[in-house]
């Protein structure tokens, strides 16, 4: 994205150094390997990080401003909110990848090649890259590498220890859009993997609203993503029921499985989690009926979480206020640049990370063409 920015003409010495054999292995995978791209609904309040610098963000790269960048090149997203509203999905997550290597032709792409270290050379305003295959001198460095999630698609501390090097500050480094593991109180989870039902959840006064998938581990889908980006050490709370009263239901002869409009293998084992009979419902005494009502604000701590291994994002980062918001040059280092999953700003579940990343490359890159 950034390198098919750039002024053609004026920058002919452009290189993309990639750990990676292939361009995009992470957007291969995304929005299973539909790649959410953007989302309808944006705004900072989608955003952990400093809001008012994600605000500036979007102002000067909107999501439209994105789409109409996707259309020109022949990708063509649109809206299917069946796993988070609002979101954009394009036919391929392939169609992405194909978009950068066509407008990407004009630039130097250095595959398979780890970055070891950056060091100024003599304290002049080049760098020397070093590398794992050779060294590569450059005037101008952007740092676009992602941060520690999915190590096996190439995922790496780098921009943590450069970015360390030339005094910056990182944010507390968290597994974040990740599934949650459970206590033994919880430990009934495990019973139901792979059953799903919606649900609302409620975390660090935020409400949010998805399918709730139970894991072997012990849960996880799309509203459990979203709501761990926001937990901290500490209760969340589920609404199984939501949208639904519990008086309606105790006026019926029916069988608590029955009349409950839920998954018949999750009212078993719930039930047995709490201790009580399948039996008609209105037969039910004032405390089991408060009992059954946790169905509407089931609390539990989390264990943690499932790693890195597992977690779409990390939360936490080089600290924004040590960025230039104009251009994302480091105010530590002249000539350095950070731009993506490594500053200390994450997005929730939905577009809204692809969205911020290229909105920050689009700044930054007309920085760079004043130069």
């Amino acid at each position: 994205m950034l390198a098919s920015k750039l002024d053609k003409k004026k920058y002919k010495n452009i290189c993309i150094i990639d750990a990676n054999q292939k361009v995009g292995p992470k957007i291969k995978v995304s929005g299973g390997a539909k790649c959410n791209i953007t989302n309808e609904l944006v705004s900072s309040k989608n955003y952990l990080g400093d809001r008012a610098f994600v605000k500036e963000i979007l102002l000067k790269y909107s999501k439209d401003d994105l789409l109409k960048f996707l259309n020109k090149n022949g990708v063509n997203p649109k809206i299917n909110p069946k796993i988070v509203k609002g979101t954009y999905f394009c036919n391929s997550s392939q169609d992405v990848i194909d978009m950068f290597l066509k407008i990407t032709t004009h630039v130097k792409k250095y595959l398979a090649t780890k970055v070891l270290d950056i060091e100024n050379i003599n304290k002049t305003d080049f760098y020397k890259i070093k590398t794992n295959n050779q060294s590569i001198e450059a005037r101008k460095v952007v740092i676009a590498s992602g941060a520690l999630s999915y190590p096996v698609l190439g995922a790496s501390s780098i921009a943590f220890d450069i970015a360390s090097k030339y005094g910056h500050t990182i944010e507390k480094l968290e597994p974040a859009l990740v599934g949650f593991t459970v206590q033994k109180d919880q430990f009934w989870f495990k019973n139901l993997s792979g059953v799903s039902t919606f649900v609302n959840t409620f975390v660090e006064g935020n409400k949010f609203e998805g399918s709730f998938l139970f894991a072997h581990k012990g849960c996880s889908g799309p509203v459990i993503l979203t709501s761990s980006l926001y937990w901290k050490k500490g209760k969340l709370a589920i609404d199984f029921l939501p949208n639904k009263n519990m008086e309606d239901f105790f006026k019926s002869n029916k069988k608590i499985s029955s009349i409950l409009p839920l998954p018949k293998r999750f009212m078993e084992e719930f039930l047995k989690s709490i201790d009580l009979e399948d039996k008609a419902i209105s037969s039910l005494r004032a405390e089991e009926r408060e009992k059954l009502s946790s169905l509407k604000y089931y609390e539990f701590s989390p264990a943690g979480n499932f790693g890195y291994t597992k977690a779409e994002v990390t939360r936490g980062g080089i600290s924004t206020d040590e960025i230039d918001h104009n251009s994302f040059e480091s105010l530590k280092q002249k000539g350095l640049y950070f731009i993506g999953e490594c500053l200390n700003i994450t997005g929730e579940l939905g577009g809204f990370n692809f969205q911020i990343a290229f909105a920050q490359a689009n700044i930054c890159a007309k920085e760079l063409n004043k130069l």
